[in-house]
């Protein structure tokens, strides 16, 4: 799983995107059909446009799909935390489809383990090029992501040393740890033991990341992906 940044590239083919398949989850009907039709047109394989997540899940009738483009707030009364939960149990990534000014609600969607947002401003394009991406298993590390963190002043950073931040970029970033600790000098055990200690400090900032996606999510939130805060101490 990789970190990469938004672009308004599209996807290099159809052939790429034919067995995408993608959700739309938007209470404004033209949101829904645009969307849809958009993503027809590129290629992917549209499943199916709702209004809500209840819609959504009824008319899956357990057909499996790989994103849904999740409006923020939808008009029904329920939550964002529901919401993306609620998709993420039927086994599809979220990509948060966002009004820019909410950046309480988009902390709240990513907290929730949405893999991404979208500003509802955003061209087209760049709205099907993040769902791409998303759908691929990656997160979409974007000024929005950033911006929501940032104005989150009870966002709890893990103070980590400067060791332990590099074995954290290297390995969050794909690398075995094995390939981690060689690259920096250091022994797998000792590569283990800075990982174990990341681990702690995480949780003891109310932010476990007991898995390698989990830790890959908390180098993205702290900076940390990517690339390296040049004022970190050394964690040795």
């Amino acid at each position: 799983m990789n970190v990469v940044e938004a672009t308004d590239r599209p996807p290099s083919s159809g052939a790429d995107t034919v067995h995408v398949r993608v959700a739309v989850v938007d209470d404004h009907e033209s949101v829904r059909l645009g969307l849809k039709a958009a993503f027809i047109e590129d290629g992917y394989d549209f499943v199916i446009a709702a209004a809500g997540v209840d819609e959504l899940i009824e008319g899956l009738a357990g057909r499996e799909i790989d994103v849904t483009v999740l409006d923020l707030s939808l008009g029904d009364g329920s939550s964002v935390t529901e919401n993306v939960k609620r998709v993420q149990a039927i086994g599809s990534a979220v990509l948060v489809h966002s009004i820019a000014d909410r950046v309480a609600l988009v902390r709240e969607a990513l907290a929730a383990g949405a893999a991404g947002v979208i500003p509802k401003s955003s061209a087209t394009k760049t709205v099907i090029a993040a769902a791409a991406t998303v759908a691929r298993g990656e997160v979409l590390n974007n000024l929005e992501w950033a911006t929501a963190i940032d104005a989150d002043r009870d966002f709890a950073k893990a103070q980590l040393g400067r060791r332990e931040r590099e074995i954290l970029h290297l390995y969050a970033s794909g690398l075995p740890l094995k390939l981690a600790a060689e690259q920096l000098g250091i022994g797998y055990s000792t590569a283990r033991e800075y990982l174990d200690r990341i681990r702690v400090k995480y949780v003891e900032v109310g932010r476990p990341a007991p898995t390698k996606v989990d830790l890959l999510r908390r180098a993205v939130e702290d900076g940390i992906l990517p690339g390296l805060d040049p004022d970190g101490g050394d964690g040795r």
